[in-house]
């Protein structure tokens, strides 16, 4: 995810003319914000630990062939308090998903620094709950100022994701098992996206997802579709805000976004949580900032916006836990 660019350079911008070239900052140039690494260290190897002790849960639940159960969550902070060796084994989930998640962030960043856009390393989330972690975000320091360079820091960030999910995702659904008959209902049961249903297809040929017990390296990967279908909602400026901004400009993409909002509150009647997305994507990210350039994308831009699409698609569960 990017974090809104910052808007006090861009508004009192001129309307360049085309083609234009932007100032960029030289290397080697000094920074008006500091470089704080120690931070996003710090960050990681939190998020790193939180997702370890949420991934030693799976694990247990995995072994014991039975449903994911948030007691055993809770109890791993207890056992990681107590020094028990068993929490490690939670590696199988945190690897796969933090790899994920800053393959995701390293494809903003990279493009960034290929076109001169200064921002911060990745910073991830983490959290005591919702799999031990909020995602990650870099944040956007300087003005970007054309259309191609806004898309393709956009779109970036979600592809890569998305090309570093697709293994894992396999592999997790290779390894996952059967429901054994008779297994008490879990506590909740986790959306479907349509790409995880062909790979349970493929390789389970089991229907009924609720009788499927993901391997943690697959719930890694589950996660990771929700992170990439989230990011690329096309809403203001999240990824996939940007990508539309970049398509078809400002008018447009002001509407798309006030359009999706309500969207969001009709599947709130499904999934409520999309209530409380829909109140944030109405007051923090409809807005967009200005980006003074007319000059329409390559055809081949446009080839991986059409892929974007898909992923989103692909990633998308309208539902994506059901209690």
């Amino acid at each position: 995810m990017v974090e809104p660019e910052s808007t006090d350079h861009v508004e009192s911008l001129p309307d360049f003319p085309e083609p234009y070239t932007p100032r960029r900052w030289p290397p080697g140039a000094s920074r008006r914000w500091p470089h704080r690494w120690w931070l996003n260290a710090l960050l990681f190897l939190l998020t790193l630990l939180t997702t370890t002790i949420f991934g030693s849960a799976a694990v247990r639940c995995f072994q014991a062939r039975q449903p994911l159960d948030l007691n055993v969550v809770w109890e791993g902070y207890l056992r990681f308090a107590h020094g028990d060796p068993t929490i490690w084994s939670g590696l199988r989930f945190s690897v796969p998903l933090l790899l994920i998640l800053l393959t995701h962030e390293l494809g903003h960043y990279v493009e960034c620094r290929l076109l001169g856009v200064d921002a911060s390393l990745p910073y991830f989330l983490p959290s005591p709950s919702l799999f031990g972690t909020m995602g990650a975000f870099i944040r956007i320091r300087s003005p970007i100022y054309t259309r191609k360079e806004l898309f393709d820091i956009g779109a970036g960030g979600p592809i890569a994701g998305f090309l570093m999910l697709l293994p894992c995702l396999a592999a997790g659904v290779f390894l996952s098992r059967p429901m054994p008959p008779g297994t008490a209902e879990s506590q909740f049961v986790l959306g479907a996206p349509l790409l995880l249903r062909l790979f349970e297809w493929l390789f389970l040929g089991i229907t009924d997802p609720a009788k499927i017990l993901l391997h943690p390296m697959a719930l890694a990967a589950w996660v990771g579709l929700l992170a990439t279908a989230m990011n690329l909602l096309p809403i203001g400026q999240l990824d996939g805000g940007h990508i539309v901004y970049a398509l078809v400009g400002e008018r447009w993409h002001r509407i798309i976004t006030s359009s999706f909002v309500g969207v969001l509150a009709l599947l709130g009647f499904l999934y409520w949580p999309w209530w409380l997305w829909a109140v944030v994507a109405f007051f923090v990210f409809r807005r967009h900032p200005l980006v003074y350039d007319r000059a329409p994308l390559s055809r081949g831009r446009i080839v991986l916006a059409v892929a974007a699409l898909v992923i989103f698609v692909l990633s998308l569960s309208v539902v994506p836990v059901r209690t």
